[in-house]
């Protein structure tokens, strides 16, 4: 779907590689929430709410997501809402808006 070479499996840091080189955090949830542990480079959550279709919520920009995600929990990961994405691009600065989605 997105032409990425993904990584072998549990990988540290990234799942896969898109075709211009950046290192590509994929996330999927079904409870409308994810945890990230890192700050990605790039971004791509996935979500299907139970019973609905699978939908892509966020293709961008690591940086942005890290910012917007909740404090860092006693398990090392920062939680973020699916609902956060839908207005993150329209709060981003302007050097955000440069990194493109896949």
């Amino acid at each position: 779907m997105f032409d990425l070479s993904l990584n072998a499996a549990s990988t540290k840091g990234h799942d896969a590689i898109a075709p211009d080189g950046r290192k590509v955090e994929i996330k999927f949830t079904q409870v409308m929430r994810v945890s990230i542990r890192h700050q990605p480079e790039h971004l791509i959550v996935l979500a299907r709410p139970k019973g609905g279709s699978v939908r892509v919520v966020y293709n961008g920009c690591g940086e942005a997501a890290w910012n917007a995600a909740g404090k860092m929990a006693s398990n090392g990961q920062r939680s973020i809402a699916v609902s956060i994405f839908e207005g993150l691009f329209q709060k981003r600065p302007l050097e955000m808006k440069r990194a493109a989605p896949i």
